[in-house]
């Protein structure tokens, strides 16, 4: 059959700026294809050009474009829902799985579809494994889903950590002369998305790839799910950070002095200057940031950046997967001097020295994310810098807006 991309004959009768992803009342089956429906049944090939025409890009933090992935993955494929979010400060994928489970689930239905899968794996947060088993248990079908609890840790969802705990190793990066796509579980290729990427996909093969693109922008298809503190909120790309701040904190925007744009591993924008970026790739690259895994991090005007960083560069550092020189001694040479920054000890040229020799030097993207999120908060915070160096703080707490699980 041809995909009518505009015109959905069933479910989700809703504007393009309405609940996509949260739209079921419950996470029942029931209530899911109650607002949805079923997916239509369509070929392979039918469903890659919509998620083409889509323009979605992965929701795990690279941004990757999700049809050029689904592609590159033949054979006896194996499907992998990644869940593991070991971001501390994002709670999106827990929240998508408690609410939604079942679209995560038609996700890597249609995504295992698509590259001809048999098997798949949900690899999730144990606090949310006993929803999707029930999920499963309601549920019928010739896909083989097996739920794997993750890892704890911040480089445990890097996706050839993720291969590595379902091959029975430990949960750190590896490398390999083949990439997953090519050689992954059990030796097979391997497809690993975010379970936000494959709820997408869920509605894309419901209602098309130009449906998709009603929300967001031209070079930010859709929408997306952000993480503000403690709350989990679904927006188009191209609200404005002042638009999102205020109705996530329900505070003024012009209280909060810096943002920490895409999780411990972003980069610190000054408020209010940057208030007006809008949300979306083009947005913030004139910002020089990216969105990453959607995390949002305000700082009050009573908090310190500079002690607020420090702490995130030591939390870092103890994260590393201690496989490459940079993670294991230069991460924690980078905390140590920012905490005697912070306590008015060092100055800031070791620091920069210490960064530059970490960078591009990494057996994975750990060590050069951090350096970028240290770099930006000496730039937005050297007011702060001048002040610490000359013994004297201004804030009067240290904790930003929500704190991190």
């Amino acid at each position: 059959m041809t995909m009518t991309a505009m015109t959905p004959a069933q479910g989700l009768r809703m504007p393009p700026d309405g609940p996509r992803l949260f739209a079921a009342p419950n996470p029942s089956l029931a209530a899911h294809f109650a607002t949805y429906g079923a997916i239509p049944d369509v070929t392979p090939a039918q469903l890659l050009e919509q998620v083409h025409r889509s323009g979605l890009t992965g929701r795990g933090g690279a941004g990757f474009p999700t049809a050029t992935k689904l592609a590159a993955v033949s054979g006896k494929a194996i499907v992998v829902a990644n869940g593991a979010e070991g971001e501390p400060a994002s709670r999106k994928d827990v929240e998508l799985l408690r609410r939604a489970p079942h679209l995560v689930l038609d996700g890597v239905e249609v995504a295992a579809r698509i590259i001809g899968a048999e098997q798949a794996y949900v690899y999730l947060r144990p606090e949310v494994i006993p929803v999707v088993q029930q999920a499963l248990a309601e549920r019928t079908g010739g896909l083989r889903i097996t739920v794997e609890a993750a890892a704890e840790g911040f480089v445990s969802g890097q996706e050839t950590a993720v291969v590595s705990r379902l091959n029975s190793g430990p949960a750190l990066p590896r490398f390999s002369r083949y990439r997953i796509f090519q050689r992954g579980v059990g030796g097979k290729a391997t497809l690993v998305q975010n379970v936000e990427t494959l709820a997408h996909l869920a509605l894309i093969a419901r209602y098309g790839g130009l449906w998709f693109t009603t929300a967001g922008t031209a070079d930010s298809t859709g929408t997306f799910l952000t993480t503000v503190g403690s709350s989990v909120w679904e927006v188009n790309h191209g609200m404005t950070l002042r638009q999102l701040l205020t109705s996530a904190t329900g505070q003024p925007a012009e209280e909060w002095q810096a943002v920490l744009v895409g999780g411990y591993h972003g980069t610190w924008l000054p408020l209010p200057a940057a208030l007006d970026a809008p949300l979306s790739r083009e947005g913030l690259e004139l910002y020089g940031t990216r969105l990453g895994a959607g995390v949002l991090i305000p700082l009050p005007s009573t908090a310190c950046g500079l002690e607020f960083t420090a702490s995130i560069a030591g939390y870092l550092a103890a994260q590393s997967a201690k496989q490459c020189g940079p993670c294991q001694f230069g991460l924690p040479e980078l905390a140590r001097n920012l905490h005697a920054l912070a306590e008015g000890r060092g100055g800031t040229e070791v620091i920069r020295q210490t960064a530059g020799l970490v960078e591009g030097r990494g057996a994975c993207h750990h060590p050069d994310g951090t350096t970028r999120m240290i770099r930006s908060a000496l730039k937005v915070f050297a007011d702060d810098v001048r002040l610490h160096q000359h013994g004297r703080c201004l804030a009067r707490i240290a904790e930003p807006y929500g704190g991190a699980r």
